[in-house]
């Protein structure tokens, strides 16, 4: 299981979701409603974004989920979470998160998996503020998500 915000979906989220579900038969790509994050997208279009994007990947379930991760992991019998990390800041949250998931399901085991380095400065808040500014993202993103960031961006300044 590879939860996540994906608020916008990033090739770094693309790249870590490809090299995890090389290491399993099958991989929930689960799209969390974090409460703490004011999202541009609502969890059903990135959703639907991802499952476009990642079309092609028949061991991959991309699913929505409103709730604690280690619940859903509960509930599907999911036994390893997989978090990517950029950096040491990265890491110090994610070790924390993973501690307190532990707490709340001692059998989901977490690992960590480092960003491939042409994807390391990637973060979806930068990307929508430099979207918002009519910046280039296509570099940092898939051209679905282009599109989508364009069309948004034009609705919100309407």
């Amino acid at each position: 299981m590879l939860p996540g915000s994906f608020d916008p979906p990033t090739n770094g989220h693309i790249d870590i979701i490809e090299r995890s579900a090389a290491l399993y038969g099958k991989l929930y790509v689960v799209v969390a409603d974090n409460v703490q994050k004011q999202p541009l997208f609502t969890p059903v279009e990135r959703m639907e974004m991802l499952r476009t994007i990642l079309v092609e990947h028949t061991n991959i379930e991309v699913v929505s989920y409103q709730g604690l991760v280690v619940d859903f992991a509960r509930t599907h019998g999911v036994g390893v979470m997989i978090r990517g990390v950029r950096a040491l800041v990265d890491f110090g949250y994610e070790f924390e998160l993973a501690m307190t998931n532990k707490q709340l399901n001692a059998d989901l085991e977490v690992l960590f998996m480092p960003t491939s380095p042409q994807f390391f400065q990637l973060r979806s808040s930068a990307i929508k503020e430099m979207a918002a500014y009519g910046a280039d993202i296509s570099p940092m993103v898939p051209p679905l998500v282009v599109e989508m960031m364009r069309k948004r961006i034009k609705l919100l300044t309407l």
